[in-house]
Order: structure tokens, then sequence, then C-alpha cells
């Protein structure tokens, strides 16, 4: 009978331990998980505390009991591994004040991550100071904010869960501000991308601090680099996580280059016998093929599930994550997957990029509403590096699709092809993502010239001339103020007033009437650029070029 030991819970070793029993079932089966929860829902944890999730027991996926009911499975919570021997095969348990040793013929690590608490003058120690990254972490959050009854809050870091639980926060009635030190909030994103969230966070009161990192924490105020001063009854540090690999470390195991342990492809340490999964192991970025950290649930439960198999005599390969990730801010959803273009831009990778504007449903079925899409790929083979979406709704469904085409190896070319569902109340007939695929076709074959709303400054500088397509009363609600107004329909009346010699640039609202004038005026020998997203996508992100004049 082999004999496996799991070091941690939660998504990695819980579905490595069960995926184990379902496989092998005369193995004994042992999973140590030094908190008190093996299986919760670590990502619910913000809603709870927004009070959406009203049941704190619904956070709990499965209990000692219910695995050994079910499962046969071994599982001691409150009891920490503190040191692993490779060499023997055991590990050294402690349980209060017990400690003992175990041995395995396979031990799988699966110990997380760990929240990143920076070296802030005045945070480490202080009272009303939290992170969020288990149930115990969210009980000591609620009971603070039912005893201390905070009336401001400061949360300091604009990742997921800095969003997450910025809502929460405010949902509780609490007078909020986010910090980050970045150029915006969920860093996964390309910034204009990101746009929308922070007009949604101030929306709903938030007070939103770009740029700005924190220089030192008093008793209820958080100083910021700027000078400014921000009233903090509580404090909620998000600045990311890093691996947990103290344990790995201390026996040896070898570490990635991420900081990550370091696997092979059937999720081997460097030590026999030793296998990790989860948010503390290095993987391949399926895009980049470089070494990442890509702390998702899904990667997790997927590698849990793999080890198993790879245990259990079933072919199965560690092939890497691409990481797609979403996001609820208040009225916005935002989502990605794979690369983003500063992470392309950072790699030296040739690419391009084309982003859309489209509806979740049907337009003449109420309540349609706006989408952003976004693609990054290579512009000679349409391969996808990447995909980005943002909107109220819909946004789901179509980085879905999109994952699924990154890891299917579709390219854009592909995308006008796929066959998706549509009924007026469901999608629309050429889904945004069939437009997508388009719009990035057209750029791949030399069909469309476009510019990127950060490349409209140095353009303009170079004399190049603004043309804005849309009608005189779009026009006169906001545009560029070094735009000439020329609307789509008058554009081929209206030739001979342009310049053959001049260099063009067209927006509309959205850019799908700018292509119109883009291959209109290709047709008759112009230089043309299409600004890619237009107005409206510019305006979103800056308004230093915009005027009602």
């Amino acid at each position: 009978m082999t004999k496996y030991v799991i070091i941690g819970g939660v998504a990695g070793g819980m579905s490595a331990a069960t995926r184990l029993r379902r496989l092998q079932e005369d193995a004994q089966i042992i999973v140590f998980e030094k908190g008190p929860h093996v299986s919760f829902a670590n990502c619910g944890l913000p809603y709870y505390l927004g009070q959406e999730i009203t049941d704190r027991d619904d956070l709990l996926v499965q209990t000692p009991a219910k695995l050994k009911a079910r499962f046969d499975l071994d599982v001691r919570e409150n009891t920490a591994v503190i040191a692993i021997d490779p060499a023997a095969q055991t590990v050294t348990v402690q349980a209060g004040s017990k400690t003992y040793t175990e041995s395995y013929d396979d031990l799988i690590l699966s110990p997380g991550a760990k929240p990143v608490v920076p070296a802030i003058p005045g945070l480490t120690g202080a009272a009303n100071v939290f992170t969020l990254r288990n149930i115990p972490d969210m009980d000591q959050i609620d009971s603070y904010l039912h005893q201390a009854a905070p009336q401001t809050a400061v949360v300091i870091g604009a990742g997921a869960i800095g969003l997450e639980m910025a809502e929460s926060l405010q949902k509780r009635g609490l007078k909020v501000s986010i910090v980050e030190a970045g150029s915006h909030v969920f860093p996964a994103l390309d910034e204009e991308m990101a746009a929308p969230l922070v007009t949604s966070l101030k929306a709903h009161g938030v007070a939103v601090h770009l740029h700005d990192g924190v220089k030192e924490v008093h008793e209820q105020a958080v100083v910021l680099s700027s000078g400014t001063s921000l009233p903090a009854d509580m404090i909620l540090v998000s600045v990311g996580v890093r691996p947990e690999t103290t344990l790995a470390q201390a026996a040896g195991l070898t570490l990635g280059v991420t900081g990550g342990i370091a696997v092979d492809d059937r999720y081997q340490t460097s030590a026999p016998h030793v296998y990790a999964v989860g948010d503390a192991i290095e993987v391949t970025n399926q895009v980049s093929k470089q070494p990442a950290l890509i702390a998702l649930a899904s990667p997790a439960n997927r590698q849990g599930r793999q080890v198993a198999d790879v245990l259990s005599g079933v072919k199965t390969a560690n092939r890497g994550s691409i990481g797609t990730a979403i996001v609820r801010v208040f009225d916005q959803v935002a989502a990605t997957t794979g690369l983003s273009e500063a992470q392309a831009r950072a790699l030296g990778l040739k690419f391009a990029v084309a982003h859309i504007s489209g509806k979740n449903h049907a337009a003449y079925y109420p309540n349609a509403q706006a989408l952003w899409l976004k693609v990054i790929f290579a512009p000679d083979s349409g391969v996808i590096y990447g995909a980005q979406a943002v909107g109220p709704d819909g946004v789901d469904k179509r980085i879905d699709v999109l994952a699924t085409a990154i890891k299917g190896q579709l390219t854009v070319f592909d995308l006008p092809e796929l066959e998706l569902t549509y009924a007026p109340p469901f999608g629309v007939a050429k889904d945004p993502v069939n437009m997508l695929g388009y719009v990035a076709s057209n750029i791949a074959l030399g069909l469309s010239h476009t510019l990127q709303w950060h490349e409209l400054d140095a353009a303009l500088a170079q004399g190049k001339q603004l043309l804005d397509v849309r009608e005189p009363d779009e026009y006169a609600q906001g545009h560029f103020s070094a735009a000439k107004n020329l609307p789509l329909d008058q554009l081929r009346a209206h030739l001979d007033d342009l310049d053959p010699h001049q260099d063009y640039i067209v927006s509309c609202q959205t850019g799908l009437r700018s292509y119109l004038a883009e291959r209109l005026l290709r047709g008759h020998g112009f230089h043309v650029q299409n600004l890619d997203g237009a107005y409206s996508l510019y305006q979103q992100v800056r308004d230093d070029l915009i005027t009602t004049d």
C-alpha cells in the first residue's frame, strides 16, 4: 500500500487527495493543514465581508469528517509540518504541544502563497492593519468591523483582492480610499482597459490614488509619498502574494528564478518522491514560454488533479498556464487572459493590438450594454498573445472564449469562424469576439493601419492631421482639440479639400466609422491611419487633448 502525505489543502492539495483516492482505493492518504480549514472557498472571502454571502458555512467546502466518510482521507487540521527530510522520506509534524514524525512514499507540497506585507514604517504590528488570505483573516476583519465600527478604510494595493475589498468595505458603510503605486488599478490589465474600473470606483464614492505609494502609517492615518494624509480607522494590505517556500527551502529543494518551487513536467521537485503544486510553484507561461508565478484557483485545482494522475500512472503533463483572471468592481467587470500589451512589449515581442466596442447582446433587445475587447497578437501569423475585456455584462463569456482560443492555439484569423450562441437576449449575430477577429485580421492583412491611443500625442507632434468623421452633434459633445470634423457620409464630397501630401489620422466614436473612412481615403491614394478604439477609448484614459469648444 502506497502512503501519500500532502502538505496543505484547499485547491491544490485537496484536488490531489481526492483524485488519488479515486484512482487508488488502497492508498493511505494523509493531508496536513496548518490552519483550521482544509477546504474552503478562498475567493469568496471578500463577498462574505461585503455581506453578499450571508452564511459563513457556505464558504466551507468540505470538512475532515465528510472527507473521511466519502474518500477515506486522513485529514489533520491545525497541524503544521515544520520540517521535511527528503533522504529519510519523513516529515516532522507539530500539533499543539505534540511533535512527531510521519513517513511517506510520496510527498505532495501545496503550501500556497502568503500575503506580501511591505516594510512601511508604522505598518507592522498596528492593531487596525489586516490582510485577507483565509477564513481566520476574514473572521478577524469581520469582528473588527462589528466591534470597532470603523468609519474610514484605506486599501493598499489595487489588485483583484484590493478592488473586491474596496467594494465590500464601501458596502459595509465605510468611506474607502484605495492606493496604488502603479499607473492603474488591476495591474494585470493595460491602462486603458482598467480606466472604467476607476470610473466605477469614483462613482461609488471610493477615492482612488494612483501613482502614489504609502510612505508611513500613523494611528488612524496613512501618509502617502505625495504627502497626502488619508483617514484610516482600518487598513487592508493587498499588494500581492509570494510563494510559501519556507519548508521547501529548508529541505534544500530548488527554487526557480521567480522564487517559486521549481518542478518538472510531472510536478516533481529537485528531490526524489517530492512533488509540488499550486501557488507555491513556478510554472511556464504557455504564451511567453517564460517562467512565471500564476497564483490562481483554476490552475491550482488542475495541477492537484494532474499530480495525482502522474502518481497513479495516468499519462498527463504539466503544460503550464496562461493566467486568466476576472474581477468585479461595482457595476463593471474586467477580465484578462494571456499576455498584456505591457508584458508583450517587455518581452520584446513583435505585436499588434486591436480594440473593439460591442454589445453584450443584441442592441435592439432591452438593456443592451457596451463592452470593450482588446486583443494582443502577432501581426504576421495572427497568433494570439493575450486578450482583455471590460464592461458591465458579458465580459466573462468573451474572455472565456478567447482563453480557450489561446489554449487551442487558434489565431485571430480563426476568431471570425467561431460559431457562438445567438439569440437576442444572449448575444449578437456577429459576436464581439467575431468582430475582434475581423478587426485584428484586417490589421494583420495590411487592410488597416492603426494608431494606438498612447501614440496619438507623438503622431500629432509629427504633423499628422486628425479627422473626426462623426456627426456634428457628436463632435460638439466632446472631441479632440486638434481634430477637424468631416462626417463620414460627406467625406467623398470633400476629398478635394484634403491634401494628398498630408498624413491623416481618422477617428470616430469607437473605431468602426473611422475604419470605413480609412478604407475610403486609402482607395483615393491618401496616407491614413485609424485611431484604434477612437475617441471613446482615448477619453476613458486621458483628457489632455479633449475639448467641447
